[in-house]
């Protein structure tokens, strides 16, 4: 991925999401990363705490796509897909 450098720091983060949403890594591209989620967030705090890490994570998730942190939340209610890209 072109943002992280150490590859330890996003397994931990992936690790993180595995225990508390059931997520699973399904596909990583070169600037690319689809998981699987079994336990979405479903109110909206929930949803946004998640998107302030997947923010952190993932910044052009926001940026270039939903354009806030509250809209981008509002995108991980009950989804059970998580994408993300760098570019």
């Amino acid at each position: 991925m072109n943002v992280h450098d150490d590859p330890v720091l996003m397994s931990t983060v992936l690790r993180s999401w595995e225990d508390r949403w059931a997520a699973c890594v399904v596909e990583i591209g070169f600037d690319t990363l689809t998981l699987t989620v079994g336990i979405p967030p479903r109110d909206r705090q929930r949803a946004l705490a998640l998107a302030a890490e997947h923010f952190a994570f993932c910044p052009d998730n926001i940026t270039q796509g939903a354009g806030t942190v509250a809209a981008y939340a509002e995108s991980l209610r009950d989804s059970p897909v998580w994408t993300f890209w760098w570019d």
